[in-house]
Parts: C-alpha cells; sequence; structure tokens
C-alpha cells in the first residue's frame, strides 16, 4: 500500500498523460482518470489500481470501488489515500446537488435546523455556519436508519475508541468537484500560517490525528467555525476526558481475569527535574494513570514506596502481576520493599532499560568507543552541509543513516549498523568524481571523513561489534513489539542472542568473553525475574520444542509465581499436580488443533483455550503469559508537563491540566494500539537534522563540530528525507533513486509524536 501511494505520488503527473485516451471520448466524469475501458465499453471498466474489472454500473460503479462505498462494489484495497478522499468528497457533493434539486436548499436547512440544535445545544455551536448544518444533515441522511435508531451505535462506537472519525462525505462546491492546485495551496499556507504563528512544532504533523482533523473539517465544508478557546479547555475537554475514563474502565474489567503490569516510567524535563509516569499494562492495551514530579523523593526508597503504595491501591494489589520500573538503585529497592509489603506480585526492571545498560556498557569498551567516535564524524559532517546530504541522499534513494530506537544507546548501534549497511554506497560516494571535484574533499574535515570512510580497519571493526550488537538489538525489538505480550519470549530470547554471538565469532571464547561478562551481569543481577524464568517455562511454542531444556533456575522460578500469585496452599497444591498433564501433553493439551496452536497463538489464548480441565493451572498461565516485560513508553510533551507540576498555580487550573495530560497519553496509547493492530509502523518520518533527533539524545550524531567555511549552508536546498525504513531495506543504486520526492505526507507515514511541545 505505502509503495503504491509513492509510485502515485512521484509519477502522477506523467500518469494521466499516459492514461490519455482510456476514457470515453468529451467524458467530463472525474472517475475516468482512474479507470480504463475494457473493449471500449463503458459498463466494464478496469481500476488502475488494484486492477479489478468491474462489470455494470458503468463509472459510477468504479467510483464506489475506490470511495470505498460497501455494498454494490468491493472497496479498492491499493487506492492512494488522497485519491480516495477526493472521490468521496465528488461523491458527497453529487447527494447535495441532488438533495437541492428535490427539496430546495431553503426547505433543506429548515428541516435540518433541529436535529442541529439538538445534537449540540451550546451556545458557541450557534455560530457555526448554515452550511455546516447542512452537511450534518446529509451526513445523517446517508447513514440513515443507523442514526434515526437511536444512539446505542454511538456508545458503542465510543467505547472502541475515544474520539469516532467519520469518512468524509459532503463538501461545498469547487471546480469540477476537486480541489484545485492553487486552491491546495491555499490551504496549505493556511495551516503553515497558523503552525508558525502559534509555535506548533513541525512534528505535530506527524500526529495519528492531523490528517483526520482535516478529513472532518473537509467533510463540513467552507463556512465551519473552529472550536473557541473556552470550549477547547472546557466542554470539548470535559467530553475527551470523560471518553478517556470509558476506555480505561473498559480495559480495567479484563485486569482480574489477564492481571496487568504497573509501569513506571521515569524521565527527565528540560529543567532537570524527575517525571515519572504511571502506565497500566494488560493484552487489550495501555491506559495512562498519572504523572508525578519525583526529584524530592527520588532518592528516597522509602519516600517512593509511599508512592507506589498509592499507585497499587489505585489499581488494585489484586490485579496486579508485575509492577515494573527501570533499573535504578533506589527504584529496585523501592520495588523489592513493595513486594515485601503485599507479596502478591513481582518486581521487575525494565527489558528495553536494561538491554541498553548491555549496550551502554558495550560502548564503553576503548575500542567501541574510538569506532563510535569516528562514526559521529561522518554522520557530523555529512549532515551540517547541504551539499554533501543531498548527495548522500542521492546516493542511498532518501534513505538516512540515522535511526531512532527506543532507547539512547539503542540508538547509537543502530545508527552504527545502518551506516553499516550503506558501506559500498558511501565508499562510492567518497571516491567518486562529484566528490573530487567538490571543494569539500579539499577541506581537512572532508579529508578526514574520507580517509575513515576508505579504511579497511574501521569497517572490519564496525562488523565486529555488530556482532554483539545485532543480536541485542533484536532482543529489543521483541520486547517493544506490542502485537502479543513479550514475557514469554524474553527467557528464550536472550539465550537465542548468546547462541548467535558465540556462532559470529566462530566460537571464539576470548573474542566474545568480554562482551558476555557485560550481558551475563546485567541480566542475573538487573533483569532476571522469576516471571520471566515461569513464564519461558508456560510458553507452549518454546516447551514443546526439541531444544528446549529446563534448569534449577526455570524450576525455581515457576514455583516461587505459584506461591506468590496464588496465595491459597490448597490451590497451590492442585496447581503442582496438574502441572504433568500439560508436561506430557494429554487431554486437550494434545488435541490436533492444540498442537499447531503451539506456534499460531499467543501463549495465553492457547492457555484459555485448551486448559479448561485444569481451571487453577489455567488462571496462573493465562496471568503469567499475558504481561510485558518492557515499559511502552509514549513521548513527552514537557511545556504541558512542565505547567502540570508548577508550584504556580491555581487549583481548579491545577486539575483542568491534570486532565488534559489524562487524554493527551491516553489518545497516544490509542494511536498506538490502533497502529500496532494494523501492523503499520508508528515511528513515522523525521529528519535526523531537526531538533526531535536532537532531543532523542541524538545530538552529537548530527551537532556542528566545527564551522564550514566557504558554503552556503541554506535549508531550502536540502533533500527532503524518505519515510523512515528498516536498516536492512534494500539500497536502492543511483540510477534507480527518485530525486523528486513529494512534500505531501502520506496518511501512513503519519504516525510519531516527538519530545516537543504538544
Amino acid at each position: 500500500m505505502v509503495e503504491t501511494r509513492e509510485f502515485f505520488d512521484a509519477f502522477s503527473a506523467n500518469q494521466h498523460q499516459d492514461d490519455q485516451g482510456t476514457a470515453p471520448p468529451r467524458a467530463t466524469d472525474p472517475g475516468w482518470a482512474h479507470g480504463i475501458m475494457v473493449n471500449g465499453g463503458r459498463q466494464k471498466i478496469k481500476c488502475k489500481y488494484c486492477h479489478k474489472v468491474i462489470l455494470g454500473g458503468g463509472i459510477s460503479r468504479l467510483k464506489q470501488h475506490l470511495a470505498g462505498e460497501r455494498g454494490n462494489v468491493a472497496p479498492c484495497e491499493e487506492v492512494p489515500e488522497d485519491v480516495k478522499v477526493q472521490i468521496q468528497q465528488h461523491l458527497g457533493f453529487k447527494v447535495l446537488e441532488k438533495l437541492k434539486r428535490q427539496k430546495g436548499l431553503k426547505s433543506s436547512k429548515n428541516s435540518l435546523v433541529p436535529y442541529y440544535q439538538d445534537t449540540e445545544g451550546e451556545a458557541d455551536d450557534v455560530q457555526r455556519s448554515p452550511k455546516a448544518v447542512l452537511a450534518r444533515g446529509i451526513n445523517r441522511k446517508r447513514r440513515g436508519k443507523e442514526i434515526d435508531e437511536g444512539t446505542s451505535y454511538k456508545k458503542k462506537r465510543h467505547k472502541k475508541q475515544l474520539f469516532p472519525i467519520g469518512t468524509p462525505i459532503a463538501q461545498a462546491s469547487i471546480h469540477n468537484s476537486f480541489a484545485s492546485q492553487e486552491s491546495m495551496d491555499q490551504a496549505d499556507m493556511a495551516v503553515a500560517r497558523f503552525m508558525y504563528e502559534a509555535g506548533v512544532p513541525f512534528n505535530a504533523a506527524n500526529s495519528y490525528y492531523f490528517q483526520q482533523m482535516a478529513d472532518a473539517i473537509a467533510a463540513v465544508g467552507p463556512g465551519y467555525k473552529m472550536p473557541s478557546y473556552h470550549s477547547l479547555r472546557g466542554k470539548l475537554l470535559n467530553r475527551s476526558v470523560q471518553d478517556a475514563r470509558g476506555l480505561c474502565e473498559e480495559l480495567r474489567r479484563s485486569w482480574e481475569v489477564t492481571g496487568c503490569s504497573v509501569m513506571v516510567d521515569r524521565c527527565t524535563d528540560r529543567t532537570g527535574h524527575t517525571v515519572l509516569n504511571f502506565y497500566v499494562y494488560c493484552p487489550k492495551g495501555t491506559v495512562f494513570l498519572r504523572s508525578t514530579y519525583a526529584s524530592e523523593i527520588e532518592n528516597s526508597a522509602e519516600s517512593l514506596l509511599i508512592l507506589f503504595v498509592s499507585v497499587v491501591q489505585e489499581v488494585g494489589p489484586k490485579n496486579i502481576v508485575n509492577f515494573m520500573t527501570d533499573a535504578a538503585p533506589t527504584y529496585k529497592a523501592a520495588g523489592k520493599l513493595l513486594v515485601d509489603r503485599y507479596k502478591t506480585f513481582f518486581w521487575s526492571a525494565c527489558g528495553a532499560h536494561c538491554i541498553d545498560l548491555m549496550l551502554e556498557e558495550i560502548g564503553k569498551r576503548d575500542e567501541v568507543k574510538e569506532l563510535l567516535a569516528k562514526a559521529k564524524r561522518i554522520t557530523q559532517f555529512i549532515y551540517n552541509n547541504n551539499w554533501v546530504l543531498n548527495l548522500m541522499r542521492k546516493r542511498t534513494g532518501g534513505r538516512d543513516i540515522i535511526q531512532l530506537a527506543i532507547t539512547r544507546f539503542a540508538s547509537n548501534f543502530l545508527t552504527l549498523q545502518s551506516m553499516a549497511s550503506f558501506k559500498d554506497v558511501l565508499h562510492q560516494m567518497f571516491t567518486s568524481a562529484a566528490w573530487m571535484q567538490s571543494t569539500f574533499s579539499k577541506q581537512r574535515s572532508g579529508i578526514e571523513v574520507a580517509e575513515i570512510m576508505v579504511d579497511p580497519t574501521f569497517w572490519s571493526m564496525c562488523d565486529q561489534v555488530l556482532k554483539v550488537s545485532k543480536p541485542l538489538l533484536a532482543v529489543l525489538h521483541l520486547i517493544d513489539c506490542e502485537e502479543r505480550p513479550s514475557i514469554g519470549y524474553i527467557y528464550d530470547a536472550m539465550e537465542k542472542a548468546k547462541k548467535s554471538i558465540t556462532m559470529a565469532f566462530e566460537d571464539k571464547e576470548s573474542d566474545y568473553s568480554p562482551y558476555f561478562k557485560i550481558i551475563d551481569c546485567i541480566w542475573k543481577e538487573e533483569f532476571h525475574s522469576p516471571l520471566h524464568a515461569a513464564a519461558y517455562y508456560l510458553n507452549p511454542s518454546i516447551f514443546y520444542n526439541p531444544s528446549f531444556s529446563t534448569s534449577k533456575v526455570i524450576q525455581k522460578g515457576l514455583l516461587d509465581c505459584i506461591e506468590s500469585l496464588e496465595p491459597n496452599l490448597s490451590t497451590q497444591v492442585m496447581i503442582t499436580s496438574h502441572i504433568n498433564y500439560y508436561e506430557e501433553a494429554v487431554g486437550d493439551f494434545s488435541r490436533p488443533v492444540a498442537l499447531r496452536g503451539r506456534e499460531s497463538l499467543a501463549p495465553a489464548t492457547w492457555w484459555s483455550l485448551y486448559a479448561a480441565d485444569y481451571p487453577d493451572l489455567q488462571r496462573l498461565a493465562v496471568r503469567i503469559l499475558s504481561q510485558t516485560c518492557s515499559i511502552i513508553r509514549c513521548e513527552t510533551s514537557w511545556s504541558m508537563s512542565e505547567r502540570v507540576h508548577s508550584k504556580k498555580r491555581n487549583r481548579l487550573e491545577h486539575q483542568r491540566l491534570n486532565d488534559l495530560i489524562f487524554v493527551h497519553y491516553n489518545l497516544r496509547l490509542q494511536k498506538k494500539r490502533s497502529e500496532s493492530s494494523k501492523g503499520r509502523s508508528i515511528r513515522g518520518t523525521f529528519d535526523p537534522t531537526c531538533l526531535e533527533a536532537i532531543d532523542a539524545d541524538m545530538e552529537d550524531w548530527v551537532e556542528d563540530p566545527i564551522a564550514i567555511e566557504g558554503e552556503d549552508l541554506s535549508w531550502m536546498v536540502v533533500t527532503v528525507p524518505r519515510e523512515r525504513s528498516s536498516v536492512s531495506a534494500k539500497v536502492k543504486t543511483v540510477d534507480d533513486c527518485n530525486d523528486s520526492i513529494d512534500e505531501r505526507g502520506s496518511y501512513d507515514s503519519k504516525g510519531i509524536d516527538g519530545n516537543s511541545d504538544l
């Protein structure tokens, strides 16, 4: 889908020229730009995007196909989003014109005013344009029976998402039912002026809700009045809070069955103060609870314990299986005090933080430190000069060297991995005629970078370090994935990572042992938990694998979980007696569908289906395997956080700000959950030269170490980077590169929200 859209954006002008003659003579309907007549007949049309041949219905049926209207024809799965929206707007306009002809514009407006007033009934909304009222009425008519039957449908949709977004249906008359390039340019400038004047950060354009907002406004049409200052901080905020709380309550009901993980995300704001954000994870989704300033208490385990106890009481001690913080000494101590108090759940360190600690310690080794320093000199030189940056992006097909991961040191090694994947391209770039003829090849900094590029020792050392970092980054990717709970896989993943490192060094212990000392120390001292061992044992995809092997650590971890998570002694006896049925795969565990489901189903789902004969064991396994082993983070809006935790505040306004941050984080979590369920990337688009990269602790990769003399450093001539892709993606050759990159973002590229202001 993404590739189709990129192709359409880059070559749309040529495509329309090439397709001349595929429409009937003197045809004016805009739908013909997207279909081809088969055998010269108007009733047999082939879609240009999915190549489906539509029989009957003519161009109207094709437009329904492109607009995604179900009923007469299946929706097109390959149509670019901008084409889909234009066709939807065109069809909405046709409905509007038909209504005008049938009833007259005046009578239509009058008949729709009561519905409009009943829907809102607010003084601020009465100021809305009559055209907005008319569009709402048409939208209501198109949905027909769905709305006439009452509000039950709306209530169901509110449970599913915080802001139900309708498909754009009606838009005011525009020439030929399509926006002209001039009007689109004017709209772009209107958005740009608002963002510049209000000081909205550029990465707000990557918001999941940015395009949805535009679509909703377009559906109303010209004359729509934006919500007022008082509406945004009043009734609309209150409605959003109620929606967010409704979603949280829906997830809370599942905690009793699956258990939950409380996650404490510690971060430092721009003034150096510590902020703790509390989240609750379960397989159905993650919710944000609250945010607290902790600068005055974080050095005291007893003070942190008081705060943690209040969170446990809010969530419910019986619901919690795992209480997770980072591995900082005071947080670790407070976590253990918390477990000693309740004795019904476990504390564990965040998996992502522990992997980051491993990478940090590896980065402190002299040879690795020197390697990273040289790699940073390369990126500093490239990203601080427009000509060199353009040359690099042309050679890499618009891809960037710098890659952002979920942790700081993971970003360092992921960027090093990216640089290694572009080795041949970068070597060709710094030995090309264009480089040799440039003034940069004569400068001291340019000569230094070129020497690094052609130095075989640099690349050899790069390969050596990646033998260790690649497997660890793979583990990090596994625990950061939200498709299924990760706790059942982390123990096995770490074992496989160590085996992969051993094989990469061809079993030469002297080469890999220094790295193993780092990995083993952090794994045993900081990361390992009885939950990890028990989940490893209860994961059917791992347990029934011929390579599975148990140990005293795993057996002890399983027994610890039975005693802590099930305090009733008779139930503990029942569980330990039933565990043999799982080990021997008898009863429902031996069904053919259960054998096949070992690999295809999430471990907790597998237990819920095939362990009904052993309810106590089933409940224990489901609760353990439904947890995560890494904190799921949301990017922080520091301006909002600083206002919430400011000592200068009014009590009423403080409550409003708490509600605002509650909605803010839960909207972002809902967006992550939605994108993850659709299998889309949620990292989004970013430019390493902008502030998002600096905010992500990557400033030493892009900062300007020295001023480059004699060159125009205007950002206006810098090539726009492509949407982010994995470092293993195939690199295009120079001949395959397309230098014309569309400036208009597609729907699929909306996703990341950086650490800038909201």
